[in-house]
């Protein structure tokens, strides 16, 4: 097949102005503003369509912010979770930022048979079914919508999805230790309605989990599928190809993750198989 030289020189040369872009961006804080598009121009030396593309695909990686009448700014620093591997399984250090939720939807309903498979549990059996929002530092990251057997946490409350630590409720409240969670990501897209809540266009770029979590006796506490920003959240995987001491992951938040402890139990773990179908 013979190569389009025009074509791949475009794609090169809008490579070379998205790196040179990026190290703009490096040298700066979030909320920084960047040179104008005029003035990136004179600097690179191309056209307004080359740079735009360049500058597109950044705004859609999260990584500058576009404000009609104001420019081109740094985009906040995305929230990064990074899985390490220990003993065949994922440590995930501590996400940064103040997290907090507020809660959508609660109420008791039956499991149905898609949740009921997934809770080990009858169609017509009762779960507790939260949505809720999860904001960093007052900003929307993801939607969280949980389906919990209604035995389990009988007593639970709309505060306690709001307030502190669901899953040290769990342990403190309800007598529940969780101990290990299996989850798979795959990407996806936002809903009108889901970009509505997140503050993001329509059909932004997303990552969807999907989570099971079992207590220390393999009995399921919950059954959850978030849906998380694409542009403020991203995933590191670090691969080692030979034995090292790995130091305990930090104390904290887990993105992906509701805020909880896991040490009584078998060490968390996630799923690194190909994408399930989504139940969006």
């Amino acid at each position: 097949m013979e190569i389009d030289r025009a074509a791949s020189g475009a794609v090169l040369k809008r490579e070379r102005v998205r790196d040179a872009i990026l190290e703009l961006i490096e040298a700066r804080r979030p909320g920084d503003a960047i040179p104008s598009e005029r003035s990136l121009c004179a600097l690179l030396g191309v056209s307004r369509p080359t740079l735009r593309a360049a500058v597109d695909e950044l705004v859609v990686a999260g990584l500058l912010v576009r404000q009609h009448g104001r420019g081109m700014f740094v985009a906040a620093e995305k929230i990064t979770q990074e899985l390490v591997p220990e003993r065949n399984s994922f440590a995930v250090p501590r996400a940064g930022g103040l997290w907090t939720s507020r809660v959508l939807e609660f109420r008791t309903l039956p499991a149905g048979a898609r949740v009921g498979r997934r809770l080990r549990l009858s169609p017509a059996a009762r779960i507790r079914y939260v949505a809720r929002l999860r904001l960093v530092d007052g900003s929307p990251v993801a939607i969280e919508h949980l389906h919990l057997p209604a035995d389990r946490v009988p007593g639970l409350t709309r505060a306690e999805l709001e307030q502190g630590d669901l899953y040290e409720h769990f342990r403190d409240r309800h007598g529940v230790q969780v101990a290990e969670a299996v989850q798979v990501i795959e990407p996806t897209v936002v809903t009108r309605a889901e970009a509505d809540l997140l503050e993001v266009p329509e059909l932004s770029p997303a990552l969807l989990f999907e989570r099971l979590t079992t207590d220390a006796g393999d009995r399921p506490v919950e059954y959850v599928h978030s849906l998380y920003r694409g542009d403020r959240y991203r995933i590191v995987s670090r691969l080692a190809l030979g034995p090292r001491t790995v130091p305990a992951p930090a104390e904290g938040h887990h993105p992906g993750i509701p805020p909880g402890d896991f040490t009584a139990g078998r060490p968390v773990t996630f799923s690194t198989r190909g994408v399930v179908q989504s139940d969006r």
